[in-house]
């Protein structure tokens, strides 16, 4: 034991005087990480405290501790105001979510892999055409989108956010890029070798070992649908098909011009708002783990 504590310390005194890190960058490293922790949670912590409040101690108490627990009071307010529009808007957001996330990923696996295994001609004008288009801002697209689902008769319609959401440049991308490093050519030449065709090749193979990849681009897509604001502003009119976000954002503008104060309403809806993803994201741990592992075995 004496010997091999000798030869380490002998290794780490061989070392470049640069390759250990000096107290003052460990201190930047730590503080750094710290002001990030406190600038990631402060915000849902202002939320978990103010949830807890009534109307006047929202206003009167320190905002960052608690005060008299109102939280179960708050939570039977929020789910029987207006005759409990909100459990309306969390059931129209899930399904907008649901719907179009699980139609964006199977179109958006499915287009990648083909970009990733297929050689054709104009393949790298189509990825260049799909790399150029996240540069266009999507309120750039908001009056062409309106005219063009006015003439499909899908304003104000659950088609008008599902369908748009069928489509996502950035998971095609990330699609062709998994499958480039998780589906080897020579599995599926041995496949079509024994006589299975492209379609069974794809969801017998490729979509199962392209299953993380596939997790992600789900979970992204969800998040991104069940946050969206912009598009069911501009798509929906009658408050029975808004979203959680848009509903929430009525609230506030409530006090605005009725004078009638929801905010404790609002801020407790944010936090049952933030139920469901933390649920998806914990429940498709298994997916990554999963990817990983498989990742090792290469």
């Amino acid at each position: 034991m004496t010997t091999i504590t000798a030869r380490r310390h002998r290794h780490d005194d061989d070392l470049p005087a640069g390759h250990h890190p000096s107290k003052l960058s460990r201190t930047l490293v730590w503080t750094g990480l710290v002001l990030f922790l406190i600038y990631s949670i402060a915000p849902v912590w202002f939320l978990i405290v103010s949830a807890t409040k009534d109307q006047r101690d929202l206003y009167t108490t320190n905002g960052l501790w608690f005060a008299d627990f109102h939280l179960l009071d708050n939570t039977r307010d929020l789910f029987t105001y207006h005759d409990g529009i909100f459990l309306r808007w969390m059931a129209n957001t899930l399904l907008y979510g649901v719907a179009g996330t699980v139609g964006m990923t199977v179109i958006c696996v499915a287009c990648g892999y083909a970009l990733a295994m297929y050689r054709f001609r104009g393949r790298g004008i189509l990825m260049g055409c799909i790399i150029g288009s996240f540069l266009i801002p999507g309120a750039l697209l908001t009056i062409p989108s309106f005219l063009l689902y006015s003439r499909l008769h899908i304003v104000d319609t659950p088609w008008a956010i599902i369908v748009p959401h069928f489509f996502s440049a950035f998971s095609v991308y990330l699609a062709k890029v998994y499958a480039e490093g998780a589906v080897p050519p020579e599995l599926l030449e041995a496949a079509r070798v024994d006589g299975a065709g492209e379609y069974r090749a794809f969801f017998t193979i490729g979509a199962r070992l392209m299953t993380t990849g596939s997790a992600t681009i789900f979970l992204l897509g969800f998040v991104g649908s069940w946050n969206s604001f912009f598009g069911p502003l501009v798509f929906l009119r009658g408050e029975q098909k808004w979203t959680i976000m848009l509903g929430l954002y009525s609230w506030l503008n409530i006090k605005v011009d009725q004078s009638v104060d929801l905010t404790g309403l609002v801020i407790v809806g944010a936090i049952v708002s933030l139920i469901p993803i933390v649920a998806l994201m914990l429940s498709m741990q298994r997916f990554w783990r999963s990817g990983i592992t498989l990742g090792s075995l290469k």
